[in-house]
């Protein structure tokens, strides 16, 4: 068998696997007029079909192909009216067209986006009953913020220039914003954790999540939630924690990605900081579910925390730091490296980090110094991450976050000492 003639069998596999995989799930519906076999043919009349397409060069049989099935699971709705009053038959007649072409991108050589389509798919049929009841839980006010959401990402953040603006070029208007999109967002993802009722299991999404995508933008946000009540301190407290602790595998993450060769001298001082921050992780994560688990009243009565307002006030104190930062290492600049790292670290860990990781990579610094300013640069950032909670969240939040901090801050001490003995 030739190469083409064994891609062309994959591909009919393979469909056939995602059709069966989908059937699987329609099959526990007594009601409905397509079950395992009917998916599965279903996936690879859509790759034969696409095959015949191209044979003919025609793409007029796709269309008579995906017509056919729609008739036929229609039909079968049609001439069967007692199933009406269970099923309209909708969903299952979009799956069916649905699976028909995930088959026929699969013949495409679209394999992996056929396979994870017809995952989520399945998802979203399995968890028909869950989220039907999330949207009833979600009020006219959700919507709206969900919209208002949608409205800063997606038409405000495209218009804003990517280029360095102001004195000394510190100002990129897409990446300020892009704060703005952050702290709406992070905080919109958990108040509507929250509204749906995935308490705990939101808090730790919303804390690993939120250290990927910001770790400053987590901290603000829960802050504010946590000083004006609309969160339980202890609550945003735990979010706050996980967001910080996820930032040392993700700078961990970066280093073995971009310079490997220095990945394990930043790890003698992100691993301690990590394991630190486990112990104060799981007390105050008890603290959360006790808490949780007797909602006051107060707490119960849930306000929506996307607030613009709040979020444009960040972003013109980030903006701020930034102008702070580039004015410091403009005049400062002869005091090295380690003094950069710090006060780049202050505004954003991430970028101080590739430039270091470039630097050794151009053999301009070495290992161990570049470690050391990756440790500068998120101790700092821990630094400033404390100030904001105590400001934002008030002084009770504020000594909670840097009790947190403390054991990380050591461990980032540790590492640097370690890190510059064996360098």
């Amino acid at each position: 068998m030739d190469v083409a003639a064994l891609e062309i069998a994959l591909a009919f596999v393979s469909s056939a696997g995602v059709g069966l995989l989908v059937g699987l799930e329609r099959e526990r519906n007594p009601h409905t007029k397509a079950g395992l076999r009917t998916f599965a043919l279903i996936a690879v009349l859509g790759t034969l079909c696409a095959l015949l397409a191209q044979a003919s060069g025609s793409g007029l049989v796709i269309a008579a192909g995906a017509i056919a099935v729609a008739a036929t699971i229609g039909g079968a709705y049609l001439v069967d009216p007692a199933t009406v009053a269970d099923d309209s038959g909708t969903t299952t007649t979009i799956a069916a067209l649905v699976v028909f072409g995930l088959g026929a991108a699969n013949f495409y050589g679209h394999m992996r986006l056929a396979v994870g389509a017809g995952i989520v798919m399945t998802a979203l049929l399995h968890f028909k009953t869950e989220l039907e009841g999330a949207a009833n839980r979600l009020t006219p006010t959700d919507l709206r913020s969900m919209l208002q959401f949608g409205a800063v990402t997606a038409i405000v953040l495209p218009l804003l220039p990517d280029e360095p603006l102001g004195p000394y070029g510190a100002l990129n208007p897409f990446h300020i914003w892009l704060m703005v999109v952050l702290i709406s967002g992070v905080s919109l993802a958990g108040y509507v954790a929250w509204r749906l009722t995935w308490v705990r299991q939101g808090l730790l999404l919303t804390g690993v999540l939120g250290g990927i995508a910001s770790s400053t933008a987590t901290t603000l946000a829960y802050a504010r939630q946590a000083r004006d009540g609309s969160q339980p301190r202890d609550a945003s407290l735990i979010v706050i924690l996980l967001a910080n602790t996820t930032m040392f595998a993700r700078v961990l993450l970066l280093t073995l990605i971009v310079a490997p060769a220095v990945a394990p001298s930043v790890a003698m001082s992100m691993v301690p900081a990590l394991l630190l921050a486990v112990p104060v992780l799981i007390r105050r994560w008890r603290a959360a579910s006790v808490q949780l688990a007797h909602p006051s009243q107060s707490q119960e009565a849930q306000r929506n925390p996307t607030q613009l307002a709040a979020a444009l006030l960040f972003a013109a104190g980030y903006a701020l730091v930034l102008l702070i930062a580039a004015w410091a290492s403009e005049h400062v600049g002869a005091q090295g490296l380690y003094g950069l790292a710090f006060l780049s670290g202050l505004t954003d860990v991430d970028a101080i980090t590739l430039s270091l990781m470039q630097l050794f990579n151009t053999q301009a610094a070495g290992v161990a110094v570049v470690a050391t300013a990756v440790t500068l640069a998120v101790g700092a950032n821990l630094l400033l991450k404390a100030t904001l909670a105590w400001v934002a969240g008030g002084a009770a939040l504020g000594r909670a976050t840097a009790l947190g901090f403390a054991g990380p801050l050591l461990g980032l001490a540790a590492g640097a000492v370690v890190i510059r003995q064996l360098g």
